[in-house]
């Protein structure tokens, strides 16, 4: 009955009609209703063949629904029509990925992303592909079950996922100048909606943890490195040897995403800047990271709570990294940022080693 509505209400060029029957597979494919979604836009198309938006929403919705070939032929019409259009193109690389063609994939990621800059999926789908593994946030919730930190500090918090992943009893702190919680803080959380260079100005982290050093912090506030730099020297005072640091977007993407200007949803900054500081000047910490897509999760270990070269030194080493370019990484980014495989395995040997 819904497709016999549609073919009667359809006609080109009735866009708003069109756009609304595109509402509806949308809604319908949010909802899991697939086979309803595929009618919907079949109808579409026969009235609209040269709807390129209805033809790559249905690949999308077939590939949804586990039969990503079934969609193939409707991507590649849409691209015969429409050569640059970027969703489509991300769709094809969708496609290539699930069929193992991991180069054809990176290759239509690239063509999306020069066909629309901003459009973010391409770059979470390379990063996907070139890093390999589970998500950051998945290898966050291993370390949290593992290490079952007594604290834990969170530098940026934005909606509060991450802060989550510290159950009780662990003593949980939250510092974001501009939360936005989608619950509330659970008991064992405090959130204290201020800039970091303002909590650590005014409160003794040690003092606010009952006394208890730092087990476990998670820096993934601003994303220029002289703020992560702060953050780590702040936190590496109130941690013993065999605390953890952890750092997120220290594996950029590539020289776009990794701009200074940058903006979300995809976007590492140059927050790499500081393991490549680290490397050179504090070779006494146990430095790495993490291939943990989207950006890498930077992970930092025999920490010395007494050192003090990072804070008195901070002006010095801004200028001298805020001036090294990007360039630094093109000839070999994982052996400059240490790179290791996002393997269960390997990383919890690296949280045990002395």
């Amino acid at each position: 009955m819904l497709v016999s509505f549609l073919k009667n209400l359809i006609r080109p060029p009735k866009t708003p009609v069109m756009d609304d029957a595109l509402t509806l597979a949308r809604d319908l494919q949010a909802g899991g209703q697939h086979a309803e979604a595929i009618k919907v836009l079949d109808a579409l198309v026969e009235y609209q063949p040269d709807c390129v938006e209805a033809l790559v929403l249905r690949g999308a919705v077939k590939r949804a629904a586990g039969d990503p070939e079934a969609g193939l032929a409707d991507l590649e019409s849409a691209l015969a029509m429409d050569p640059d259009d970027a969703a489509c193109l991300h769709e094809l690389a969708v496609t290539a990925h699930l069929r193992g063609d991991d180069a054809l994939a990176l290759e239509h990621c690239a063509r999306s992303r020069r066909a629309a800059p901003d459009f973010a999926p391409p770059r979470f789908l390379q990063a996907q592909i070139i890093l390999g593994g589970e998500s950051y946030m998945a290898t966050l919730g291993r370390i949290h079950a593992y290490l079952s930190p007594r604290t834990y500090i969170e530098i940026g918090i934005f909606q509060g996922e991450s802060l989550r992943l510290a159950k009780p009893p662990t003593i949980a702190i939250g510092v974001d100048p501009n939360p936005k919680l989608l619950v509330p803080p659970a008991d064992n959380q405090r959130v204290f909606a201020e800039t970091s260079d303002a909590f650590f100005a005014g409160h003794d982290l040690r003092t606010e943890f009952g006394d208890l050093p730092v087990d476990l912090a998670f820096i993934d506030g601003m994303h220029h490195f002289e703020y992560a730099l702060r953050d780590f020297a702040h936190i590496e005072r109130h941690c013993t040897r065999d605390s953890t640091i952890l750092i997120h977007d220290c594996y950029p993407l590539d020289r776009e995403t990794a701009r200074r200007d940058g903006s979300p949803p995809f976007w590492s900054g140059d927050v790499w800047r500081l393991i490549v500081l680290l490397k050179k000047y504090r070779p006494d910490l146990a430095i790495h990271t993490i291939g943990a897509p989207p950006t890498g999760l930077g992970l930092v270990r025999r920490l010395d709570p007494e050192s003090r070269f990072l804070s008195d030194n901070h002006d010095r080493l801004c200028e001298e990294f805020l001036a090294l370019d990007y360039a630094y990484l093109d000839d070999d980014k994982p052996g400059k940022l240490n790179l290791v495989d996002n393997d269960w395995d390997k990383v919890r040997a690296l949280l045990v080693a002395s």
